[in-house]
């Protein structure tokens, strides 16, 4: 059986049986590809769609965790509020005091004997109040100090704790012996609270 000739110009193509309609080549991707077709991630992806870089701020979608004060340094930040309390209460109390009994001495004349202790008395209240002042700002500049803070803040506890000890090595067992106490296990907590990797972490940390 004849199909034709096969030069004839309106005759099938080779290799196509007649009767049948002429089939079209697959199409090549990239080359007229409907525009609901899946594209490469990453090219022309919409602003929603880009990934998200979580916990590096400034990348788009990222979500930075915001670190946490470590719960010792949050004990002595509290601690130091309550210090400066005590600390600015005795200030004033002993500047009173002193004041009330210089007042006593110029009234009975022997004002001139007492001027100096007056005057030293004068100095020990004004060094508590700085004292409660300092107190107060270290506990202040816990939350966004940096590695200055933390260093004054270990002078601090370390000559707190010098006194501490003077005052239980002098107390003879009395109300500065108690003190002491107090002072030394204060200033320990805040020690401890300055030396550990936590608080070198927590100042040291980049703040955007």
């Amino acid at each position: 059986m004849s199909f034709g000739d096969p030069n004839n110009p309106y005759g099938p193509p080779q290799g196509q049986q007649p009767g049948y309609p002429p089939q079209q080549p697959p199409a090549q991707p990239g080359y007229g590809y409907p525009q609901g077709a899946p594209q490469q991630p990453g090219y022309g992806y919409p602003q929603s769609q880009q990934p998200a870089y979580p916990g590096y701020p400034g990348y788009p979608g990222g979500n930075a965790m915001a670190m946490e004060m470590p719960g010792l340094m949050k004990t002595s930040r509290v601690l130091l509020f309550i210090l400066a309390g005590f600390q600015i209460l005795f200030g004033l109390i002993a500047g009173i005091a002193v004041g009330a009994v210089q007042d006593v001495s110029n009234g009975v004349g022997s004002g001139d004997d007492t001027d100096a202790l007056a005057g030293l008395g004068f100095v020990m209240a004004g060094f508590m109040l700085a004292v409660g002042a300092l107190s107060i700002f270290l506990g202040v500049k816990f939350k966004n100090g940096g590695s200055g803070i933390r260093i004054t803040t270990i002078v601090y506890a370390a000559l707190m704790i010098l006194g501490g000890v003077y005052n239980l090595v002098t107390g003879g067992g009395g109300s500065t012996t108690f003190g002491g106490l107090i002072s030394l296990a204060i200033a320990g907590i805040i020690l401890a609270s300055m030396v550990n990797s936590a608080a070198s972490a927590w100042f040291n940390r980049p703040r955007y």
